[in-house]
């Protein structure tokens, strides 16, 4: 799971590592930095100085052109919905900073150049003598002497300090089952050093063991209208016209289902297709996306059409009756359950006094008509 940058940042924050003040400014939500400020697109692919995604600002006129630059921008495929506004930092020199999983190896790494701000995978290439790698032990994690070690080979005069970074970057690594934690560049500023930068990417094996964290990361991430990432997996979210919410857990049952409707003199207010794995949460965070995804649209009825492979019913219907009891939901919902561990997810349903549909084209007839029905 990737995170954004102001994600990453509060992160930092939450572990002792100093970052820029600033402030997130959303589409049709836009606040303005008081004073010089630089403003950063918030997307999960690189490049943005060369992109024309960063830009200085001295005042709120700028600022404001600025924005209006950004918000039109596509990057990596994806349209900007976030800029992160951030005070100007007085920097002395710039380092770069990570710790990451040597897969090859089989051994964490600390990294660290003192060149902040490069392309770090083409400085390797073309000049490996400036980046320095410490493996360390998984187990009892980077030692004294490596943050020594590393400081020397920086050049900073600062020891102490840099260690502290690199120690608190470490332990947000470990804290957040993270696969990369990286700062890019790291500032020295007579304040001492401020992380200008954030990446982190977080380990979709590990996620049994931080669930609330990535939750609450997935939630942000949905505040800015962004594609929501889980284990490898991907809610997409494509609001529609139409009056009848949809999820399904699979893109063709999804479209599938959308011609049903069709067919049926029925509209869609959305496309939500949960791909990959799924989990109780993904399915109540695709419950909410809909429902609250569109403000403004009347949604009459919501249609969940669910065919487990891998997926399993039981979870699914979890993540349902939950977010039914959180938010009291009025409009009909009508559910069909069909595949893994079927029989388990429909007593749950039927424990929470739920209806379901063994039948898909049965339940397209129910959204349609705006109707509670089926099994219980």
């Amino acid at each position: 799971m990737k995170l954004y940058e102001f994600q990453g940042k509060e992160l930092f924050s939450k572990f002792g590592i100093r970052t820029p003040n600033g402030l997130l400014c959303k589409k049709g939500a836009v606040r303005f930095w008081d004073g010089p400020c630089v403003l950063k697109a918030q997307v999960l692919s690189g490049g943005r100085g060369k992109a024309g995604a960063v830009i200085l600002c001295d005042g709120e006129a700028e600022q404001r052109n600025a924005l209006n630059v950004l918000f039109g921008m596509t990057l990596g495929g994806k349209r900007v919905n976030a800029v992160l506004a951030e005070e100007r930092v007085g920097i002395l020199r710039e380092y770069y900073c990570s710790v990451t999983f040597d897969g090859e190896a089989g051994t964490p790494l600390l990294i660290v150049s003192a060149s902040g701000g490069m392309d770090i995978e083409k400085a390797a290439d073309e000049h490996p003598e400036l980046i320095l790698r410490l493996p360390f032990d998984s187990i009892a994690g980077p030692q004294d002497y490596h943050f020594a070690r590393a400081a020397k080979f920086a050049g900073t005069s600062r020891t102490r300090d840099f260690s502290d970074v690199l120690s608190k970057l470490y332990a947000v690594y470990r804290e957040t089952h993270a696969a990369l934690v990286e700062i890019n560049p790291l500032a020295e500023t007579e304040g001492g050093f401020v992380a200008l930068d954030a990446k982190i990417e977080l380990d979709d094996d590990a996620e049994p063991l931080n669930k609330a964290l990535r939750l609450e990361l997935r939630e942000q991430q949905r505040g800015i209208g962004a594609d929501i990432c889980a284990s490898g997996d991907t809610i997409t979210y494509v609001p529609l016209d139409g009056d009848i919410g949809l999820i399904s857990d699979g893109a063709g049952t999804g479209m599938l289902t959308l011609d049903l409707l069709r067919d049926r003199g029925g509209k869609a207010a959305n496309f939500c297709e949960m791909g990959g794995i799924t989990s109780a949460d993904v399915m109540y965070s695709a419950m909410r996306q809909v429902m609250d995804g569109n403000p403004g649209q009347n949604i009459r009825s919501l249609l969940i059409v669910l065919i487990g492979g891998f997926n399993r019913m039981d979870e699914m219907a979890e993540g349902i009756v939950r977010f039914v009891s959180d938010r009291d939901l009025k409009i009909p919902l009508i559910v069909r359950l069909c595949g893994t561990m079927e029989a388990e997810g429909k007593k749950i349903m039927e424990s929470a006094g739920l209806p379901f549909y063994d039948d898909l084209e049965e339940a397209v007839d129910a959204a349609v008509k705006g109707i509670h029905g089926g099994k219980r």
